[in-house]
């Protein structure tokens, strides 16, 4: 959630700032209006206080010099009344504002570039050239059929459309990648761990999936759980309403976790092969630090992800996203992009975000800042999905024939 005390001090400066990110004016100015709505039940309670400071005052020199009290006491009584009624104003105006809050986006870092969308993100570097080919590559859902490694058809008959079924070395490969990413991100100092797929309202709302995208959930009928639509959600929320020591951050975790998700918002786009399936495969990273340490920890993880994707021996690109790509709650994120032979273009295998104080806050995830508590800072990012980087493989490591080369760094984890 935003920092309603910074939205209260300098709410000019915090809107100008969220309609980079395409924040509905609208709903920016009823954000203000509610703000208003809130100092005034504030100043209301605060006058009434005063005056019932001051009349407590007089009440005591009343008594001393034995006048009557009789009148001042009705008014003191009266008063009493009128703060209760205002201190019950200041709370649901306090709640009102916070709802609303819950709603707004995280307020992108001063160097996200300016952008309406995917094709206003900027390019980092490209690393590892791609392979030319002396024939036409194919796409991977030919080539998934022709060595027998997935079935979407067997998918679709088990649940529905955008559901896929991985045989042989497909289903090794799949759990080659899960290993090999694992190893790889506990080398670089990211601490395993094993999570929940079903996950409570209260961790959604943390980190930020909910209530904005409850359409795009897996929800369980009569309880309040939900299928996790990433990693990041139950890994954040471990350390949710604490207080951390100091000294244990940065907390920097890795966990590999089927992923569910509707797509409610992407009809129509990649319904053919395992970019975009209703069920997924994925390792995640996640950091909880101090606000001072964040952007060190963001370039690590970028770097840890991209280096993956290199010792796998795939063309990828790092790109920048626009304040109009850039997500709910992040301030600040990186994609990584996989280089696709079939499809001659770079598609996303990985996202990693720096949210600054944006989920801590609304997670209560705090730290022992020398004798106050402060918000730590969170960051997530893919490393990676699963399913897109056995497409990539695919498709990078094909033959004329349609066989499929397996990487070398794999071959240990296949017993090649």
């Amino acid at each position: 959630m935003i920092d309603l005390k910074l939205l209260q001090k300098d709410f000019d400066v915090v809107s100008a700032k969220l309609m980079r990110k395409g924040v509905d004016a609208k709903l920016i100015e009823n954000l203000k209006t509610k703000n208003e709505e809130l100092k005034l039940a504030k100043s209301d309670f605060e006058t009434l206080q005063a005056a019932q400071n001051s009349m407590s005052k007089e009440f005591g020199v009343y008594k001393r010099e034995g006048k009557d009290v009789g009148a001042l006491k009705a008014k003191v009584d009266a008063n009493k009344i009128k703060i209760t009624e205002a201190l019950e104003i200041q709370r649901v105006k306090q709640e009102e504002l916070e709802t609303l809050a819950m709603s707004i986006p995280n307020i992108p870092d001063d160097n996200v570039p300016d952008g309406a969308d995917e094709n206003d993100n900027i390019e980092i570097r490209k690393v590892l050239m791609p392979k030319e080919f002396s024939f036409t590559p194919k796409e991977h859902w030919e080539l998934a059929e022709k060595n027998g490694w997935i079935d979407f058809e067997r998918g679709v008959k088990l649940a529905t459309s955008r559901f896929s079924v991985s045989f042989g070395m497909g289903a090794r490969l799949e759990r080659a990648l899960i290993n090999f990413m694992l190893d790889f991100n506990r080398q670089r100092g990211f601490e395993e761990v094993s999570v929940p797929a079903l996950v409570n309202r209260a961790a959604l709302e943390g980190t930020g999936q909910l209530p904005k995208f409850e359409d795009d959930l897996y929800k369980m009928q009569g309880q309040e759980l939900f299928l996790i639509p990433t990693a990041e959600v139950p890994v954040t929320n471990l350390y949710q309403d604490e207080i951390l020591p100091e000294d244990k951050l940065p907390i920097k975790m890795t966990a590999y976790t089927s992923c569910f998700r509707k797509e409610a918002g992407a009809a129509g786009r990649d319904t053919r092969g395992m970019i975009r399936q209703h069920q997924f495969h994925k390792v995640e990273l996640v950091t909880l630090a101090k606000p001072e340490q964040s952007d060190e920890i963001f370039s690590e993880m970028v770097t840890c992800a991209s280096d993956i994707l290199t010792a796998l021996e795939l063309p990828h690109r790092l790109v920048t996203l626009c304040t109009g790509d850039l997500g709910f709650s992040a301030a600040n994120t990186v994609d990584i992009e996989v280089w696709l032979p079939g499809q001659a273009t770079y598609r996303e295998i990985s996202s990693v975000s720096n949210t600054r104080e944006f989920q801590a806050r609304r997670a209560k995830i705090r730290y022992k800042d020398g004798k106050k508590n402060s918000f730590v800072h969170t960051l997530n990012g893919s490393s990676l999905a699963v399913g897109r980087t056995l497409v990539a493989i695919m498709e990078n490591f094909q033959n004329e024939d349609g066989s499929i080369d397996i990487p070398e760094v794999l071959k240990p984890y296949l017993g090649i």
